[in-house]
């Protein structure tokens, strides 16, 4: 049964961050428990019984539709700092890179943790963060794989394209539309190519393995600045895009490097985001069918909040799509 009105909480307290420029918000106390004794069961609790507080939290009038949330919850495995559940205004995550380091910077913030690394667990399996002075974060992700290389999608008004199925903790779709450099102001076309591509995998039934349906799609082009080798525009499961240049889709990005021979384990790529956020990644080691990401960038802490939802408020569960 989903939450109703009267299940909402008085109040809610938060700590909002940026990680290169995307949104975290993590709560940290006020939420109900959640049952499971895994993060993929307590995730599930979560869908079933307290997705109103999931919407209330993250969509207008509190949030907005590129805002990220993140629950902590006691950790599930030995040695662990805590669990996490990741979630935007549309779905769940089965992890979240920019949000880790939100979370991981924002408990440093708090004064629960300090400079060193951490686990952490989440439904999409335990990782780690490392604190470092400046607000860098560098975190070890779930394994990364390539699926599939070089399938050809139809898509309407763009033709066929050819990109790579990979996995960094979501599913993704990486494509390179065309030499065009990535641009801010042009983010509403590239939403609306990305839309494009999106409904076009849905229609084609491509997938992720098992039938995983791909969630996010990761455009990539020339970079801007000169450090880094290449920019993306991922569009996100919220329908948004991300200000950041995406932990899980940089994880799957290199993913599909290493299988095309194009990026050995310890080798530094440097991926640049449409808003001009650098995230440094490589390959820690290889495993059996994956590579196991390393990812390093600069969140910091933007505020403390305490959400309020009054039993009167028309929008106490939040609005928009």
């Amino acid at each position: 049964m989903a939450a109703s009105r009267s299940s909402l909480p008085a109040e809610l307290r938060v700590v909002d961050s940026h990680t290169e420029g995307e949104p975290t918000r993590v709560v940290l106390d006020g939420w109900p428990l959640l049952a499971g004794t895994t993060m993929g069961e307590r995730r599930d609790s979560l869908r079933r019984d307290g997705d109103a507080l999931r919407r209330a939290v993250v969509r207008e009038p509190r949030g907005h539709q590129a805002m990220v949330g993140a629950l902590l919850t006691p950790p599930v495995q030995e040695g662990s700092t805590a669990g996490v559940i990741f979630f935007n205004s549309q779905t769940y995550l089965g992890m979240c890179g920019h949000g880790l380091m939100g979370v991981a910077r924002t408990l440093q913030h708090l004064g629960r943790i300090g400079e060193g690394c951490w686990r952490f667990d989440t439904p999409a399996g335990t990782v780690a963060a490392e604190l470092s002075s400046g607000g860098i974060v560098t975190i070890e992700n779930v394994p990364a794989r390539c699926a599939a290389l070089d399938v050809e999608l139809e898509v309407p008004g763009l033709g066929v394209l050819r990109g790579d199925v990979a996995y960094g903790g979501n599913w993704f779709f990486l494509v390179e539309p065309g030499e065009r450099p990535l641009e801010l102001v042009d983010a509403p076309e590239l939403t609306r190519q990305a839309v494009a591509i999106q409904r076009a995998l849905d229609a084609a039934g491509v997938a992720g393995t098992g039938g995983a349906r791909i969630d996010h799609i990761e455009l990539s082009g020339p970079p801007a600045r000169p450090d880094a080798h290449a920019r993306n525009f991922v569009l996100c499961s919220s329908g948004d895009y991300d200000r950041s240049p995406c932990g899980t889709g940089t994880s799957a990005m290199i993913a599909a490097r290493h299988a095309r021979g194009l990026l050995a384990p310890g080798e530094r790529w440097r991926q640049e985001s449409i808003t001009g956020g650098l995230f440094t990644c490589w390959i820690e080691r290889e495993l059996d069918d994956a590579v196991l990401p390393c990812i390093q960038g600069r969140a910091f802490v933007t505020g403390e909040t305490l959400l309020r939802f009054d039993p009167d408020d028309p929008f106490r569960e939040g609005f928009g799509p």
